[in-house]
């Protein structure tokens, strides 16, 4: 196993001035791991504590933190409570006076176009959205699609649909009609969300062409509303389509909805190994009060700082940044475009220009930015940085340390984040109060009841193991849409009462963890889960092929990039073919996430059930060990693939 030394290390003046040890202080400890141990073992007392911290405003008090009648898999907080998100987030800031002018999102566009809100600014917007969302017969407890770039409506519409107490589902943006036509039809969306169309990179963008197919397959879909982004010439649809301007006619101060705690306020999809992609549920007082929690105890955000985390609202980093930033108190930036257009240095001149004090990105990123240099990054002065989170995927050693030394000046501290869209946060990170190493993460959250374990459920130290939690916290998901089945099966099969993450990981006898890859077979392509069977699903719909298997490998930029193998019928394989598989997969996927080779092979690896085995695959085509290969009925199919990865390795 690889050790690592310090790269930084808190001054006791830092740490003792961190929200965190602040908060720890106030508790009568001074030893991190002491207050961890204290956070596990009395959960109840440690949450009523974190909402007290927060400030977290009810309309009715709680009378119970925590109901475990139905067991670990099916938490009830905050029994009794009453509150809305969009209160937390919005409405609480707006009717501050000293805090009702404050900035509370700085948004820029690709194209440099800017705009900046104020919380009473926002309001009023928000305010206008609700009404009319309630005018076209959204409801409460109603679904809408959120299939937006990253724009001011965007998250307007987020913050409108919780006020109503509806419920808002966002997409990658990046999708095609395809995979959003999939998650309206897991969530039975009453209405989804565009806009004409976005910029990237200069370009024009649609995106009403593709929500228009999307709609035309979906009937459970009484409105598209469009926000007319770009101004691009678009048909619309009567009575279905609706203009976002026709939307925003009525400026009366909205009466925000009072919700139940755990009423569900976001249904967010993320890919699965098999099946259809997940519907993680989260609650008014479930995902807000984790993301708060997370970036401002753990990661020091407050109310007088300004967060800007490069994502997209479809990935769980984007409702992140919205509750993790305002609910704190603070401003947050959203960003339309890509951070090295029109030149290299966009990302840090945003840092720059918006006096960005916790910024976050992934490795992937940090991987491309190296290939321009650090010159563009010492043009930008980067002093207001604070701090520079990363997560999506694992790191290697150097682009740590590049993004260390030549975006924090080797003076910022840099919080490695594990979690997930089912988690609303982060499991493991790098608390501010201990030393922190390059790609590891020097502890597990406060709350966060974490272990490595082995096959048999026994507890490991220096060996790879699975992540588990083995006690329920605020914010983890209220099973799956409408698949407590799936939910069950996917997170409480393996070990009773705890929760299997699915990541590999090392906790070495310091307490450092480093996580080694998915247990599972979810691909991580540039700190985006991709299920195989959802590009698998693709491929076998083509009259050619029968077959097909996905797997991700290596790739110096993305982290990892799909591969995919299919099996044809008695269609000869010709470049041709090939070629119209990837044109389909692009088409049905975003170029993002299409594989970009497809081998053509006589069988794939199976069980005796007929499943695919992804790991055989996997270890043959990078000529790894295979291991136990017992289990497949036709182990000669291997070597076919072995061939093929020895022949690309060998060119």
């Amino acid at each position: 196993m690889t050790t690592y030394t310090n790269a930084w290390i808190p001054t006791a003046e830092y740490k003792e001035a961190t929200r965190l040890f602040q908060w720890m202080k106030k508790h009568g400890f001074t030893c991190y791991d002491d207050f961890h141990s204290k956070s596990i073992d009395d959960i109840e007392w440690f949450w009523e504590e974190v909402v007290k911290e927060l400030d977290i405003e009810w309309y009715t008090p709680y009378k119970q933190v925590l109901d475990q009648t139905h067991g670990p898999m099916y938490p009830v907080w905050f029994e009794g409570g009453e509150l809305n998100v969009a209160h937390l987030a919005l409405d609480r800031w707006a009717s501050n006076p000293s805090k009702e002018n404050d900035i509370a999102l700085y948004w820029e566009g690709d194209n440099g176009q800017t705009a900046s809100y104020s919380f009473k600014d926002f309001q009023k917007e928000v305010d206008a959205v609700s009404y009319g969302l309630e005018s076209y017969g959204i409801t409460e407890g109603d679904i809408v699609t959120l299939y937006l770039p990253m724009l001011p409506e965007t998250l307007i519409a987020m913050l409108a649909i919780s006020k109503i107490g509806a419920i808002f589902s966002p997409a990658f943006s990046g999708y095609k009609s395809d995979a959003v036509t999939t998650r309206i039809h897991a969530s039975h969306s009453k209405a989804l969300i565009t806009a004409d169309a976005f910029y990237r990179r200069g370009k024009t963008m649609p995106m009403k062409e593709e929500a228009d197919l999307v709609a035309d397959q979906c009937p459970s879909l009484e409105h598209v509303f469009v926000v007319e982004r770009t101004g691009a010439k678009v048909k619309y649809k009567s009575p279905r389509d609706v203009r976002w301007s026709d939307l925003r006619k009525n400026k009366a101060t909205y009466k925000t909805k009072v919700k139940k705690a755990n009423d569900p306020f976001m249904l967010i999809y993320t890919s699965g190994t098999t099946g259809l992609p997940k519907g993680a549920v989260h609650t008014h007082a479930g995902f807000p009060v984790k993301a708060a929690f997370d970036a401002g105890i753990c990661m020091d955000v407050t109310n007088k700082d300004t967060l800007f985390w490069y994502t997209d609202m479809g990935w769980m980093m984007g409702p992140f940044l919205v509750y993790g930033g305002l609910v704190n108190g603070a401003s947050i930036v959203m960003f339309e475009g890509t951070p090295d257009y029109p030149e290299p240095d966009r990302l840090w001149k945003l840092v720059e220009k918006y006096q960005v004090t916790h910024l976050g990105i992934s490795p992937t990123l940090v991987r491309t930015m190296m290939k321009h240099g650090k010159g563009w990054l010492e043009k930008r002065d980067l002093q207001s940085l604070k701090l520079i989170g990363s997560t999506g995927e694992p790191w290697n050693p150097e682009p740590w340390h590049w993004l260390f030394k030549h975006a924090g000046d080797s003076r910022v501290p840099i919080f490695n984040y594990s979690g997930g869209t089912e988690v609303s946060g982060g499991i493991l990170g790098n608390v501010l109060v201990k030393p922190i190493q390059p790609v590891t993460f020097n502890a597990a959250l406060p709350g966060m009841d974490v272990d490595v374990y082995g096959e048999k459920g026994e507890p490991l130290i220096n060996e790879v193991g699975e992540l588990v939690i083995k006690s329920p916290w605020v914010g983890m998901t209220k099973s799956f849409f409408e698949d407590d089945k799936r939910y069950e099966k996917t997170y409480w099969s393996r070990f009773n009462d705890t929760w299997v993450h699915g990541d590999w990981v090392i906790k070495d006898h310091k307490g450092f963890y480093t996580i080694t890859g998915r247990s599972d077979d979810v691909l991580n392509v540039a700190g985006k889960r991709l299920g195989p069977t959802e590009v698998e699903s693709v491929l076998v719909k083509h009259t050619s092929v029968i077959e097909a298997g996905v797997i991700g490998v290596p790739h110096e930029i993305k982290g990892e990039e799909p591969i995919a193998f299919v099996v044809l019928n008695d269609t000869q394989p010709t470049k041709d073919l090939t070629e119209e598989l990837t044109m389909i997969l692009n088409q049905k996927l975003g170029k993002a996430l299409s594989p970009k080779k497809i081998f053509v092979v006589d069988d794939l690896p199976k069980t005796r059930n007929a499943k695919v085995m992804r790991r055989a695959i996997k270890s043959a085509y990078l000529n790894h060990p295979s291991g136990d290969l017992n289990a497949l009925v036709n182990p000669e199919s291997i070597e076919q693939i072995r061939s093929i990865g020895q022949n690309l390795s060998s060119t």
